[in-house]
């Protein structure tokens, strides 16, 4: 049952190199930037739009309350805020993702591996992609983190335990997840001359965002489990598979409507 859970991740995998080097643009439509419920501040939105130029493919320099260009620091502190609120409260399908990750990980240690391997990856690709080598279109990257999300639930209800391939698995997944933060990003806009600066402050807030949701899992688990032991009841029975059938389910809903543009 691994090797062919492994084998079906290979085939997500292969699917997606295919789309590495596309010229078609990307976005990431579960979190149009500044819509209507998007979670993102009112504030930010407004400068933001404000320092994008008209063709919308020239960014000006952010600007700070007095009218002056923003300092590096300044502007990776802003970008690191507007990472957090990509996830917190924006990022549904990322959150669902991390807490798949979660449900299926019965040791901390488990849960820190398949984190690193899901940061780094998203990490790679979400510079990668910012920077304009690789542009993946969102008509394949967006089923694909929806079907990332399914895959990781789906397999948590075949397996008490993760597998030897989990964190590879994760790994590979988190280089979609990436290419999704880069079609953020690339909507968003990156100040000329604070590339990297932006770009950090933004992953920092990314992992800042996902580091809260393992944290509030966490905390919300001990007690949890503690009243289904008192109650003689198992938590894996009562949690980790209903909830894994409902991410599944999410997932799998994505990964249609975004495919068939539903």
């Amino acid at each position: 049952m691994q090797r062919v859970s492994a084998i079906l991740a290979l085939i997500l995998f292969a699917c997606a190199s295919t789309a590495l080097f596309s010229p078609d643009a990307f976005a990431h439509p579960e979190d149009d930037f500044c819509e209507a419920g998007s979670g993102l501040d009112p504030a930010l939105c407004r400068q933001l739009a404000e320092a994008n130029s008209a063709d919308a493919k020239v960014v000006r320099p952010l600007l700070d309350d007095e009218g002056n260009v923003r300092s590096p620091l300044d502007t990776a502190l802003l970008y690191l805020k507007i990472g957090v609120q990509h996830i917190l409260p924006g990022g549904t399908d990322h959150i669902l993702f991390v807490l798949a990750l979660f449900l299926a990980s019965t040791r901390m240690r488990s849960l820190i591996i398949q984190i690193s391997a899901f940061t780094v990856a998203h990490t790679a690709t979400l510079g990668l992609a910012a920077a304009g080598v690789i542009q993946p279109p969102a008509s394949i990257v967006e089923p694909l983190i929806a079907l990332s999300i399914a895959y990781v639930a789906i397999e948590n209800l075949f397996f008490r335990d993760i597998s030897k391939w989990r964190p590879l698995i994760v790994f590979g997944f988190g280089l979609f997840h990436g290419l999704g933060f880069a079609g953020f990003i690339r909507d968003v806009g990156l100040p000329p001359g604070q590339f990297w600066s932006s770009l950090i402050g933004f992953n920092l807030g990314v992992e800042v965002g996902q580091l809260a949701v393992v944290l509030a899992a966490v905390v919300l688990s001990i007690p949890v489990k503690a009243a289904l032991s008192r109650a003689d009841r198992s938590y894996r029975s009562v949690i980790v598979v209903p909830a894994s059938i409902l991410i599944a389910a999410i997932g799998l809903w994505w990964a249609t409507t975004r495919a068939f543009g539903i």
